[in-house]
């Protein structure tokens, strides 16, 4: 179901002038549907097994703000 969910999701925000918006999608995703996610422009894919809450959140400000990150 989070694949063609995110097919159309991502379709439309490209036809909305919106496809820099940086998408982030977590849940019970296998690798292979991950790694097209991340072909189809999802910006990061979280699963289970990324349970580390201080890189997700860092990397979520460095997906918001990049010029935030880089003045640390």
């Amino acid at each position: 179901s989070h694949m063609p969910l995110m097919e159309e999701l991502m379709e439309r925000m490209r036809a909305a002038g919106q496809g820099h918006v940086p998408v982030i999608v977590g849940g019970i995703i296998p690798e292979e549907d991950a790694a097209r996610l991340r072909e189809m422009g999802v910006a990061r894919v979280y699963t289970p097994k990324d349970f580390e809450l201080n890189t997700i959140m860092m990397d979520i400000v460095t997906l918001a703000d990049p010029k935030a990150v880089a003045a640390e």
